[in-house]
């Protein structure tokens, strides 16, 4: 049995984005390669921590961005409340064409959206690799398979916090997003994006969507 809780997303006091979490490091460095050549700053290091601001973390179901320029990115999202550690799905929306100028500027452009049910990590700890994602988007009508694997393709969550918080651990009204797949037939936007994580050994599922509302970009 999973146990389960329901987020408020303003229990939330501190962001952050674990960027190129992935475990095999020769795919990794050629996915950074392949992003330079679109002009996408190297990271500094892998894995990479950005600090964003709390309030982007958000349960809406639908999000307002500049242009039609940005995108949505499973992941697995982990939150420390009341001393328990927790798992969600959400997804990492980033403005692209941002990027190219800076990723800490492109995370911080919008909002974060994530599961509303959370799981107690520790209910599925011992067979975390096998949990799945999956993304969908939804373009004209037509619902098409955007991202889909096992959470055995990235770094574990604790070794993240590890990584990035050290022995301290995370604090309380912390949340984490630990790391994306990579994309069926291109990154592209869409109007809307659906999301879900999981365990094939319980049958349970979290799952979550969000709408794209882009506005107009006047200069």
């Amino acid at each position: 049995m999973i146990r389960k809780r329901q987020l408020d997303p303003r229990e939330i006091t501190h962001l952050t984005i674990a960027g190129w979490t992935g475990r095999n490091k020769e795919a990794v460095e050629k996915h950074i390669r392949e992003l330079e050549e679109l002009g996408v700053p190297r990271p500094a290091s892998t894995p990479i921590f950005y600090r964003v601001s709390a309030p982007l973390l958000t349960v809406a179901d639908r999000i307002e961005v500049m242009g039609g320029d940005s995108s949505g990115e499973i992941e697995p999202v982990v939150f420390m409340l009341d001393d328990v550690l927790w798992v969600g799905v959400g997804s990492d929306h980033t403005d692209r064409k941002a990027e190219t100028i800076g990723v800490t500027l492109s995370k911080q452009l919008c909002a974060k959206p994530v599961s509303r049910t959370l799981w107690r990590y520790e209910d599925v700890a011992d067979r975390w690799d096998s949990l799945e994602l999956r993304s969908q988007i939804v373009i004209d009508g037509s619902r098409r398979l955007y991202q889909q694997g096992t959470l055995a393709n990235m770094r574990p969550p604790l070794e993240l916090i590890g990584l990035d918080r050290g022995s301290g651990g995370m604090p309380n009204g912390s949340a984490m997003f630990c790391g994306t797949l990579a994309v069926h037939g291109g990154i592209r936007p869409a109007p809307r994006f659906e999301m879900q994580l999981s365990d094939p050994s319980s049958d349970e599922v979290i799952a979550a969507a969000y709408e794209t509302i882009s506005l107009p970009v006047r200069g």
